[in-house]
Order: structure tokens, then sequence, then C-alpha cells
């Protein structure tokens, strides 16, 4: 069934009269539930949020055994119950995150603005003034669309590239909730030429770099302790859009209830890289921004899938966290 209204610049998610059925009946009352907990102060919130969040993430036993196994290969100097605590943070901070951005869905932007650190924003200032194309290359985190929306509710047109969801109801939620503040989706088995327009025609777009798309046209690069298939992409996408990348990462702090987004400097040493540099570089700024903040990582994500030949992908490696 179609969710969407397809044209030829951007994906624009539509109502359908069967989201009213039983099957969506579940979803329909999580979505009551985040919309009602983003009524509530962050303060009064957060906690619970947090407790609810860690006691998911023990029944969530796929999810949090491909957490497990990633952390394992990537981050192996820490003992098996500094990574369990990881995991149970990163739970936490999932909700949490997802409210917030639940919050700046329902409400007026400048009350969660006022909850905004942004470190860095002078560089995508001056960048503005100047009218100049940028992507932002940004790591899965937990509130990884929450910046989009606060610059396009600043009036910046922004551009972001997306999977959709399993499931119809949320896929079409979560799509209108991102384009609340207007900008344009575009969906990844869309293609990617309708991204590239969108920021040759002066809107930011959004990349996230650290997603597995098989061995073709990836370089096996070192990724914290491991190695990973990555997508040299941005390389192609400097020069193309005629854009600067700018690292982008935003982090969710539970104890003070703000949301601390980090900017780094542009990646413009990229222009003349080969492949296997702009791979590890792309992999590199996901390294500065996630081992100081683990818990705001997507490490349920297949991260590893794809392996060097010979190699076992370590998701069906059976001896790793097996099962219980």
């Amino acid at each position: 069934m179609e969710t969407s209204k397809k044209n030829t610049t951007e994906f624009i998610p539509v109502f359908q009269k069967s989201f009213l059925l039983p099957k969506y009946w579940g979803a329909w009352l999580g979505i009551g539930a985040f919309a009602g907990m983003a009524m509530l102060p962050a303060a009064i919130r957060d906690p619970l949020l947090g407790a609810a969040g860690r006691l998911a993430g023990r029944f969530a036993k796929s999810a949090r055994r491909r957490a497990q196994i990633n952390l394992f290969y990537c981050l192996p100097e820490l003992s098996e119950a500094e990574r369990e605590t990881i995991i149970d943070e990163m739970f936490a901070t999932a909700p949490q995150s997802m409210v917030m951005m639940a919050e700046l869905a329902l409400r007026k932007p400048e009350h969660v603005r006022q909850r905004v650190r942004w470190h860095g924003r002078e560089i995508i200032d001056a960048m503005q003034a100047e009218k100049q194309n940028v992507i932002f290359l940004v790591p899965h985190g937990w509130a990884v669309d929450i910046p989009a929306m606060l610059l396009a509710s600043e009036g910046q047109m922004m551009a972001a590239m997306f999977h959709n969801q399993s499931n119809q109801l949320i896929d079409y939620i979560w799509n209108h909730v991102r384009r609340r503040f207007g900008g344009r989706m575009h969906a990844r088995n869309d293609g990617i030429k309708p991204f590239i327009s969108s920021v040759r025609q002066g809107y930011w777009g959004y990349y996230l770099p650290d997603q597995d798309h098989g061995a073709e046209h990836s370089e096996f690069v070192d990724f914290f302790a491991t190695y990973k298939a990555t997508l040299p992409a941005v390389g192609r996408l400097m020069k193309v859009c005629r854009a600067r990348v700018v690292p982008l990462f935003p982090v969710y702090n539970a104890q003070t209830h703000q949301l601390d987004i980090y900017i780094r400097p542009p990646m413009d040493d990229l222009l003349d890289a080969d492949d296997r540099t702009l791979a590890r570089r792309m992999n590199e700024e996901v390294e500065i921004f996630v081992r100081p903040h683990p818990e705001q990582y997507t490490w349920i994500l297949k991260l590893l899938k794809t392996r060097r030949e010979g190699e076992i992908e370590p998701y069906k490696r059976k001896e790793l966290f097996p099962r219980k």
C-alpha cells in the first residue's frame, strides 16, 4: 500500500484510512504514550523514560545481542561489565531522545530551543551567511533528527535521506514529524539523485555515513578497534553538489535535560583524497564523536555485517553472546 506521494523531488507521507484498522491500534497506543510524555516537563519524564528504556533493553534480546557484538568488536579494551553499562544507557537514551523529538513536533520550537546548546555553531553560521552548499556528516545517534528539524524551524532549507520503516503507520508518523518545519525527505530506494538535486538547489543535506552497504562499492577501513565496509560516497557528493561536508553529532544529556549539538570543522581536506582515505576519514569522524558519548550511538544496527572474504559475519557467530 502506498504511504507516500511520489514526485520527482521528494517523499511526502500520506495518511491512509487503513491506519485505523485494529492491526495498528498497538502502534497508536505507543504514539499516544510518546505524545503524552512529550507534554511533561523533561525533569519528570527523563527518569521514567530512562528506567523504561533500560527495562525494555533487557527484553529486546536480538537488538541487545547486536549491540553486545558491535561493542565486543569495536571497544574490546572495555570490560564486559563496562560494555553492558553502555548498552543499558543506550536503551535509556533512546526514548529520552525520541520524546524530545516528539516535543519539538508538538510544541513551539522556541520551547525546545531553550534546552539546546550548539557547540561550533559559528562554523555553519558563516557558511549560511555566504550561501554555501552544506552536507552534514551525521553518525547514527538517537537524537539524529532533531538538529535538522531545529535548523528547518529557523528557515534553513534541509534535505535528508532515510530508510522506510517496516510498520507503515510508524513510517508515516516519523516522516510527518521530520517534515514538521518543511524540508525534503528522500527515500534511499529512490536513489541518490533527488538528494543531490536538492543540495545543489541550496538545501542543506543530511548524510549518515555509518550504514553497511555491502562490499561492492565500499572500502574495508578501520572502525574503532575493528574494520568496516564503508561507502566513500561523501567524496563524490562534495564534488557533484559543490558542497562542504561538516561533521555534526547530537548528544542528549538526561541529567541536564539538554541537547548538545557538536559541530566540527568542514572536511575540506577530502577534495582530492582517494576512496580509501575518504572512507577512513568518515569513520574517524564517527569515532571522534562517539568515543566520549558511546551511549548516544545506535549500536543495535548491523554495522559490521560485511566482512572480508573468508570471515564469518559477527552476528552469525553462535558462540558470541548465545541466545538464552
